[in-house]
């Protein structure tokens, strides 16, 4: 008899499990927090539709991812496959709660609405997000690895780390207690007493303080306890499809952040590969775009993909069994409606030091997996998300005051050194535009100016579209920035043709 490789268990999984669970809990915490507390949306739809539909589409695509790895490690007769994890994409979260169900809410006053709009976005970004799993294999191809490694350093540094990090330093008594447990455990590999996970330890130690200091209220915990309810998935499609009626102004955001999710699962792919498991990657763009799809026909208004991070669960030594665990657990806090409970047991400070990790952990990937000589294709691989980070914190502090960049004038924010302008147009698209700049800079590095004049183009096509360097779609959107690349691609083409005549 064949031998089976792959344990659906071992001791790695504890860490991994108490990593991603934590992780996508935070998460999980995050957009209920979101939804309840920034937009104002009644409970029983937050916590009785859209939290259910995310435990299932959790639990949906982690077994698969299970599935996969052991598929993998059978495939290539090793025990160290890791499975990939899975998830609400991150930087959607606040997307679509700030630029589709919060705009819907707050203008017609009907969350129903609001809740029915966000299904059919998340389902048309499904729909883009299986549409790009026959492209995105051939562009994994063509890409350099320090192209889709910088943009993912981008992500982690931009939109994982920025806000824990600064989190953290709100409340440092709980937050560094927390941070140097992960550190020591997780970049020291010291072990805890009785083997107790990193993970655990942080979260048990620095939720102790949080209540010993009076940071936690009892009061809030027993209102909650009050009003617990259980609710299961149930499909919503009537729901659904009133929902269409309503995004027609929303898809210039709903197509391209659909580009943008199969992007980012491609570069979680391709960190996994760094990391030593190679898997498909049209195999996980169809599980993520079926997963937003399976979401939003059950309630949920948050799309899903691979997670960032492979790296990280891979080196605390987690394989298989830490995917199930964590999509039967967060299906089952989900369902049993325990995330409010859990808003008021554990402070969202004990937990975000774990996004800080994963930051950490793929920014410094993309340097260590890559020839050192492509470290500069790296660095402007991350400006554009810097930009689209800095332009997202313009933007809501601008609103917060009661104005925008439009109505106080650009010309006041270049005053204050606020190049407004060229932030946005840089920051727009980030993942994509940081894609092709480190590709551009990588191949200058290697001296093939054609396949560099190449990813110019592509830029100034997906310019003029507005897919990149704009917040809409449209003809001649970002005319500026595509004329600019064209010259960039004519000045690219020449220097090819002229080595080419100088060898000759």
């Amino acid at each position: 008899m064949e031998k089976s490789y792959g344990k659906l268990w071992v001791k790695g999984d504890w860490n991994g499990f108490f990593g991603l669970f934590t992780n996508i809990l935070t998460n999980v915490l995050v957009l209920a927090g979101l939804l309840v507390g920034a937009v104002n949306m009644p409970e029983n739809i937050v916590y009785g539709r859209i939290i259910p539909a995310v435990g299932l589409a959790h639990l949906i695509g982690n077994l698969y991812y299970a599935f996969a790895a052991k598929r993998l490690a059978n495939k290539e007769k090793r025990d160290d496959v890791t499975a990939l994890a899975y998830g609400v994409s991150v930087p959607h979260m606040f997307i679509v709660v700030f630029l589709v169900i919060g705009p819907i809410y707050w203008q017609t006053d009907n969350a129903t609405l609001a809740w029915q709009a966000g299904m059919a976005w998340v389902f048309i970004e499904g729909l883009v997000e299986l549409a790009g799993a026959f492209i995105g294999p051939y562009l994994r191809k063509i890409t350099p690895r320090s192209a889709i490694l910088g943009t993912l350093a981008g992500v982690s540094i931009a939109l994982i780390a920025m806000r824990p990090s600064m989190q953290i330093w709100e409340t440092p008594y709980i937050g560094f207690v927390s941070l140097i447990i992960i550190l020591i455990g997780w970049f020291g590999n010291k072990k805890y007493p009785y083997n107790i996970p990193a993970g655990l330890v942080a979260i048990v130690v620095s939720t102790l303080i949080a209540w010993l200091t009076g940071f936690m209220s009892f009061s809030a915990l027993q209102q909650t306890v009050s009003q617990f309810q259980f609710s299961f998935p149930f499909p919503w499609v009537k729901d659904l499809f009133k929902g269409f009626s309503q995004i027609a102004p929303y898809l210039a955001t709903a197509i391209p952040l659909g580009i943008y999710n199969f992007f980012e699962t491609m570069s979680n792919v391709e960190s996994a590969s760094a990391a030593g498991d190679d898997y498909n990657t049209r195999e996980a763009m169809l599980v993520d775009g079926m997963g937003s799809i399976i979401g939003s026909i059950f309630g949920s208004v948050f799309p899903t993909a691979v997670y960032i991070g492979h790296p990280g669960w891979k080196k605390v030594g987690a394989r298989i069994g830490y995917s199930i665990a964590s999509g039967v657990a967060i299906f089952m806090v989900c369902i049993l409606g325990v995330i409010p409970l859990l808003l008021d047991i554990i402070p969202l400070v004990a937990l975000i030091p774990i996004l800080l990790y994963i930051g950490l952990v793929i920014g410094s990937q993309a340097f260590q997996t890559t020839p050192p000589k492509h470290a500069p294709a790296i660095v402007v691989a991350i400006i554009p998300w810097l930009a689209n980070w800095a332009n997202t914190l313009v933007d809501n502090t601008l609103s917060a005051a009661g104005t925008s960049a439009s109505e106080l004038g650009y010309q006041a924010l270049a005053a204050n050194n606020i190049v407004y302008q060229g932030m946005k147009s840089l920051g727009s698209g980030a993942i994509i535009t940081g894609m092709i700049l480190g590709a551009i800079v990588t191949f200058i590095i290697e001296n093939d100016f054609k396949k560099s004049a190449i990813y110019a183009f592509i830029a100034a096509v997906l310019s003029f579209f507005g897919v990149i360097h704009s917040s809409n779609l449209g003809f001649a959107v970002a005319g500026q920035e595509a004329l600019a690349y064209i010259i960039m691609a004519v000045i690219l083409m020449l220097i090819s043709y002229n080595n080419r005549s100088s060898k000759n």
